[in-house]
């Protein structure tokens, strides 16, 4: 999958589209996606400026945007305008390597359970075959009121 149909995936615009590909997906099981961290990104501004590292919130937030591509399409979806899609919880959060610029972030995330629009993954991302971070993921897609 393409950024362009990342783009009618997911609502995220830059600076926070942060799935530059999908690589593989597995109908409802699994996704393998990218996301290219450049020197270019806005948060290595003053994060930090001498030691630019990509903080550990936009990798769990990566991830997120992996898992809901596989959601949309594990219910054979685009989400709809009225719709949205959120974290419910995050557990067992690990960080084990830093991200730098130059690096590239692939995104592993595996559905465990989907039931009445919750939805808990186990996800993953390395840099070079090397862990470096994961984390359960719960989320939720429900209607805009």
């Amino acid at each position: 999958m393409d950024i362009h149909k990342i783009l009618k995936q997911l609502p995220h615009r830059y600076p926070f589209l942060l799935v530059d590909r999908v690589l593989e997906i597995d109908k409802g099981k699994t996704i393998k996606a990218l996301k290219n961290v450049t020197i270019n990104e806005p948060f290595f501004e003053g994060h930090f400026p001498n030691r630019p590292v990509m903080p550990g919130v936009l990798m769990i937030e990566a991830l997120a945007q992996a898992a809901a591509l596989l959601a949309f399409d594990a219910m054979d979806s685009a989400p709809q305008d009225d719709m949205i899609y959120y974290f419910a919880g995050i557990n067992a959060a690990r960080f084990k390597r830093p991200v730098v610029p130059g690096d590239q972030l692939i995104l592993q995330v595996e559905l465990l359970r989907m039931k009445v629009g919750i939805f808990k993954f186990k996800a993953s991302a390395l840099v070079d075959g090397e862990l470096a971070v994961e984390a359960e993921i719960t989320c939720a897609v429900r209607k805009m009121v």
